[in-house]
């Protein structure tokens, strides 16, 4: 355990509930740190979310602050995800001691550009690349005011992204992003994401049915329902369940014209952890080669066969646990083939062999403490 060891994280949302990608990185990283000793300081930005009694317990102290989010933010040469979260409250807490600086996600990287905090240990946990993430948000959304403000941001992050040269550390959360910022920068570090599972749960033998799940008011992930719906699953005599928060009317529509897909709206954890174990396929596919896709460590934990396109890999180093097939023609002709195969006691100890090198907790925690500790 480590004595007298403070670290301030700055998080870019309220990391409890931790119930989507990015949060569940913060939450379960800042936890593990915490269950080593490390007196963990965190400053959370406040938009959508309410305070959390649940943080309190776990961390040495918890700060909030208001994110602003008013209009005037969307004409400044800086990105809106950044300087909405800039707060002269947060950096007077942060003069207050000495302590290094843990930023989660460009969004709270604006700390980088204050000349009182100069000197400081500041590591930047980067979540994506993110100005290809915006760009790809873009192409992907109809609403033309949202489409402008996406591509419009997705400038702003790629010129802003040289600012992270002022940053001690990078630590990057995919093998791919890694790559893409040791290009460009010193000092890059790659450790997983850091997520809420211990052992494999998967079951061996087979469901009855396949399951896609995610927020489905994301175009993203709508749009991948959409794909299954009408050029996979179409003509298929195989069951698909599309479980998710917030489907849009349009979706819910189109899903009802086939007899062989079930809606399964908002499911509760329980509900969709069960969803997810007894399903014989989990499909996973996107659009965006960007960041690492939480909800597919959550199904190579949990479920049986997990079927991915290779932008849904994304560096993951997860391969090997996933069967992959990119279009319309193969997914349909894999579907099939796996509905008949039975998932194995080797398929899972497989899983367990690797998952507990790469997405080992205590490991990364341990490497992301020896950063600190270096510089």
């Amino acid at each position: 355990m480590l004595k007298d060891f403070h670290l301030h994280i700055i998080s870019f949302d309220i990391p409890w509930p931790a119930n989507y990608g990015g949060v569940i990185d913060v939450f379960y990283k800042a936890k593990s740190l915490a269950e080593k000793g490390v007196k963990v300081h965190l400053h959370c930005f406040e938009y959508n979310r309410t305070p959390s009694k649940e943080l309190e317990k776990i961390f040495h102290k918890v700060y909030y602050y208001k994110r602003d989010i008013s209009k005037k933010h969307l004409f400044k040469s800086i990105p809106y995800i950044v300087s909405t979260r800039i707060s002269e409250e947060l950096t007077t807490n942060l003069l207050k001691d000495n302590y290094p600086i843990l930023m989660e996600g460009i969004h709270t990287s604006g700390l980088l550009n204050e000349p009182r905090l100069e000197g400081r240990i500041m590591v930047v946990r980067t979540h994506n690349i993110e100005h290809d993430y915006y760009q790809n948000l873009g192409k992907a959304e109809t609403d033309i005011f949202k489409k402008y403000y996406f591509y419009n941001e997705a400038v702003k992050l790629k010129k802003y992204e040289n600012t992270l040269n002022k940053a001690s550390y990078l630590v990057a959360i995919s093998k791919n992003d890694h790559d893409y910022f040791s290009k460009k920068f010193e000092n890059v570090e790659y450790i997983p994401a850091f997520h809420p599972h211990k052992e494999v749960k998967s079951k061996e033998g087979k469901g009855d049915y396949v399951l896609y799940h995610g927020n489905l008011s994301v175009s993203e992930n709508y749009n991948a329902v959409r794909f299954l719906a009408n050029k996979v699953f179409n003509d298929l005599d195989i069951p698909l369940k599309v479980a998710g928060l917030n489907p849009p009317k349009h979706l819910a529509n189109l899903l009802k014209n086939y007899p062989n897909i079930e809606l399964v709206e908002n499911p509760g954890d329980e509900e969709l952890f069960n969803l997810i174990q007894n399903a014989h396929i989990n499909v996973a596919i996107t659009a965006q080669a960007t960041g690492l896709k939480l909800k597919l460590l959550n199904t190579i934990y949990n479920g049986r066969f997990c079927l991915v396109n290779d932008k849904m890999l994304s560096g993951s180093n997860l391969d090997k646990l996933t069967v992959v097939a990119n279009d319309a023609l193969s997914l349909k002709q894999t579907v099939t083939e796996l509905f008949d195969k039975p998932f194995s006691k080797s398929d899972i100890e497989e899983r367990k062999t690797l998952l507990s090198t790469i997405y080992n907790n205590g490991n990364n925690v341990d490497k992301l403490i020896r950063i600190f500790l270096k510089k």
